[in-house]
Order: C-alpha cells, then sequence, then structure tokens
C-alpha cells in the first residue's frame, strides 16, 4: 500500500495540511477546484526559473489569498516588487476577482524540498548533464542537510538510449508505511529532445512525533530538520572519546582474561551483600 499511495496523500490529516484551504458547497465546489488547478499551472508556467516548491491557496468571503513556497524569493518579487503586482493583475483577470493578495514564503532548505530537487535534476538532465550525476548530487546534497533518506527513480530513454528503462538510487531509509514519517514526495518530468523522462524524489525527514499545526504554511518548528542535524553533530562531536573508552575497555577485558575481570566482579557483588 504504501508504494502505491501517494506519500504527501496518505499523510494528510495526520503530518501534513491540505494546500487548498477553503469550503465549497454542492454548487460551487467543482468551479473553486478546476480554477485552483489552473492558478497553480498557471503560476507553474509562468515562473519557470522561480524554484516553485508548492503554492498554497486560501479563499475567504471575496478574497483569493495566493501564497507560493519558494526558494528564489528575489526572481518572483521582481525589481521594486513590480513581478508580483503583474502577476497579481494576470491572477484576477484568470479568475474573474477583484481581491486578489499574493504572498511568497522562502524556503530557507532547498535541498530538502522533494519539488526542487525534482527540478533542479530535471533542468540538468535537459542541459545533457548525466543522470547519474545529477540524482547523486541531489542525494549528497540532501543527506548533507539533514535528511534521514532519500529515494529518487526515474524512467525514461535515460541517456538517449533506444530502450527505455527505469533506475533508481536511494540512501538512507524513507519507511512510506509509517504515517508519521515526515516523507516529501514530487513527481517532475524532463523534456529532453529525445523524450520525456519522469523524476519521483521521497525525501524522509525524520519522525514527528508531537502534535503538528497542520497550517500548510506553517514552517518548521523546534523539530526541525537542522536542530536534529546540529544535536547529531553535537553528539558525534562529543561522543568520540566514549566510544574510544569503551573500545578500550573492551580490549583490556580481552586481553586480562575473562577470568580476572569476572573474579573482581563477583568480589564486588559478594562485598556488597555482605
Amino acid at each position: 500500500m504504501g508504494q502505491k499511495t501517494n506519500p504527501i496523500g496518505a499523510r494528510l490529516g495526520i503530518i501534513r495540511g491540505w494546500e487548498s484551504n477553503w469550503y465549497g458547497s454542492k454548487k460551487d465546489y467543482a468551479t473553486k477546484l478546476i480554477e485552483d488547478n489552473k492558478i497553480r499551472t498557471y503560476l507553474n508556467a509562468r515562473i519557470n526559473k522561480g524554484g516553485i516548491a508548492k503554492i498554497v491557496i486560501e479563499r475567504t468571503l471575496n478574497k483569493l489569498i495566493v501564497t507560493i513556497h519558494t526558494s528564489k524569493p528575489g526572481i518572483i518579487i521582481g525589481k521594486g516588487g513590480g513581478e508580483v503586482d503583474r502577476i497579481k493583475e494576470e491572477l484576477k483577470k484568470l479568475t474573474g476577482k477583484d481581491d486578489v493578495q499574493i504572498n511568497i514564503l522562502e524556503i530557507r532548505r532547498p535541498e530538502l524540498d522533494a519539488n526542487i530537487v525534482g527540478d533542479t535534476i530535471a533542468r540538468q538532465i535537459e542541459n545533457r548533464i548525466n543522470y547519474k550525476r545529477a540524482i547523486k548530487m541531489a542525494i549528497a546534497s540532501a543527506l548533507r542537510m539533514g535528511a534521514e533518506g532519500i529515494k529518487i527513480k526515474v524512467a525514461g530513454r535515460l541517456g538517449g538510449a533506444e530502450i527505455a528503462r527505469t533506475e533508481e538510487i536511494k540512501q538512507g531509509r524513507t519507511p512510506l508505511h509509517t504515517l508519521r514519517m515526515d516523507i516529501d514526495y514530487a513527481n517532475v518530468f524532463a523534456l529532453t529532445v529525445y523524450g520525456k523522462i519522469g523524476i519521483k524524489v521521497w525525501i524522509c525527514k525524520g519522525e514527528v512525533l508531537a502534535k503538528r499545526d497542520l497550517n500548510p504554511n506553517f514552517v518548521g518548528g523546534k523539530t526541525d530538520v537542522s536542530d536534529r542535524r546540529e544535536r547529531r553533530e553535537g553528539e558525534h562531536g562529543h561522543g568520540g572519546g566514549h566510544r574510544d573508552d569503551r573500545r578500550g575497555g573492551g580490549d583490556r577485558d580481552r586481553r586480562g582474561g575473562g577470568a580476572g575481570g569476572d573474579r573482581r566482579g563477583g568480589g564486588g557483588g559478594r562485598g556488597g551483600r555482605h
């Protein structure tokens, strides 16, 4: 089941929130849903190199709030905010609404966002970089930023081969059945001259044990990946000596003979009882 279901859809309402926040009655639900799809398709095409991770759409009575999560806010904002104003006017025409608000949230660690990682690999493949090299670079940078595991699958005419094939490279762990595991997923396409190559990315950011805010615009808390990474590095830094002591202790026991150690331990035990 975990292999077949979209990892984001499986975790909705548990550790992830919906990317469209609004209520629709039976009459206008379909209209709003199609409009959401139009907005996302338009923005992804319009801001082609903007490093968009996700687009969150919220609706109040007469207001439309679009929040763009991006790794390159400068490209979307433009000089003096002119680009944002143009996008706002275009969205007003597209939706037919007078009150459209655009918020831009910066993603601090794009290496841990599946959409951005997938998009980066797709652009590299389109620029004729070896797909294995692009994947290995993405995996290395994600693990360096504190991901617990990453899995990348590419399919199509890899390297321009006549016969299409599928290849998968993974490192660390990505338990798809564990619903409390924060797994980010993306499905991206690279449009090459010899055909379309599909790229799927799974990034495991660790376990979510506390109750999480399901607001899709909520960005990390104290149990964020970076905090875990710093803790882990701290443990490695201070723990090296202890590991050496343990190793040294074991060697001493082996060199001194097990019997001597047992006698000392036994004597201590008897003394304690008396």
